[in-house]
């Protein structure tokens, strides 16, 4: 198969799909692979490594999206690239359709085949492909939040961990999943005062046992929600709904009810946001107040720190592209419900349920096409 590798043009995406580590693997597999020239830059990989592990460089994006049958891309296509792909072309990347129908209406005119990583889901409801990097974002979120909490910064100017004689920072995470997770441990870590909230309660009880004693439990539903808000400086949005847009857990009434200068942190921005006035930004721009609550929503957060997140991503990702190269998309897909779960549009058909609902557009059971 003829593979290609884009250079990621969203603002500030210095992460690239595919390191020349993987190159070489799927050389090694009989595979041609093109990379485009400086796509590994940001993340510390020059043009003379992926010739050395046997891609061939090409310098624009347009040769390498007419030359390849599967493009392995991070993030989802953006305008300037929807009329470089065509129809039957596999893509395999993050897409997150459900919050942006624009994308969502392009790729079904295209005709490609588009996997989303974001629901390749194994049989116990994990997503493989998307762990990594909600790793990454839980664990930047409360790093985020403790720079913007500054008072420089329009913050509370509230230092998260306190010292000896002062309280420390009250954090609040919504969702217990990978996020919320990684995000209350390195809340705990830094010596803040956390409550985790979740609607699942078995969920609870685990977090219960491994967190630490500064992190505290609490059923999610709305009437706790509108209570802890007003007291907590630092409110992490972690929630997700494979596939379809998040569940709106803040909203627009609560703002007046928080404290000057509370900072909120919306990682499920990438499907539509969890709180109702958050709206994407990115790393060049990152936050916008409302009601002097300070809102962090950039979309591609591990963005920024494009060497761990690039590694922490392809690690994941690879033994699927290896796969769908190996034996071609079909075959993979009907051989693997992880990989046939992540086809969210195929031949101009939405196949991908949550991705039809958000738009009241037809469905088509994928079935169809295996």
């Amino acid at each position: 198969m003829i593979i290609g590798v884009p250079k990621e043009i969203k603002n500030n995406e210095n992460r690239v799909a595919l390191t020349p580590a993987g190159t070489q693997e799927l050389v090694k597999n009989g595979h041609t692979v093109f990379v485009q020239s400086m796509a590994g830059a940001g993340s510390g990989f020059s043009d003379e490594q992926y010739t050395l592990a046997g891609a061939q460089i090409i310098n624009n994006a347009a040769e390498v999206f007419a030359k390849a049958e599967m493009i392995i891309k991070v993030k989802e296509p953006i305008e300037q690239e929807y009329k470089l792909i065509r129809k039957d072309q596999l893509i395999f990347t993050y897409f997150h359709f459900a919050s942006y129908e624009p994308l969502t209406n392009a790729m079904v005119e295209s005709g490609a085949t588009c996997l989303a990583y974001e629901t390749v889901e194994r049989s116990d409801r994990s997503l493989p492909l998307l762990i990594p990097m909600s790793e990454v974002a839980g664990r930047m979120s409360i790093q985020e939040g403790a720079k913007y909490l500054e008072k420089p910064l329009k913050g509370r100017g509230i230092l998260l961990g306190g010292v000896p004689g002062v309280k420390p920072a009250k954090v609040l995470v919504l969702g217990g999943g990978v996020v919320g997770t990684n995000a209350a441990k390195i809340a705990a870590g830094m010596g803040a005062d956390v409550t985790i909230m979740d609607i699942n309660l078995d969920r609870l009880r685990y977090l219960d046992d491994v967190m630490p004693k500064n992190v505290h439990t609490m059923i999610s539903n709305d009437y706790n929600v509108r209570e802890l808000v007003k007291d907590h400086d630092l409110i992490i949005g972690g929630v997700l709904i494979p596939g379809a847009k998040a569940p709106k857990l803040i909203t627009r009434d609560m703002l007046k009810t928080m404290r000057p200068g509370t900072v909120l942190v919306d990682v499920a921005v990438d499907q539509g946001g969890c709180i109702e006035t958050c709206k994407p930004t990115t790393h060049e721009d990152p936050t916008f107040i409302i009601d002097d609550v300070v809102h962090y929503c950039v979309a591609n957060m591990p963005g920024a720190v494009p060497y761990t997140s690039t590694l922490a991503l392809t690690n994941a990702t690879l033994p699927y592209a290896v796969r769908l190269a190996n034996k071609g998309w079909k075959k993979a897909c009907s051989e693997s419900a992880e990989l046939r779960n992540g086809l969210n549009v195929v031949n101009g058909d939405i196949v991908y349920k949550a991705v039809a609902d958000a738009f009241n557009l037809p469905y088509t059971d994928v079935k169809k096409y295996l």
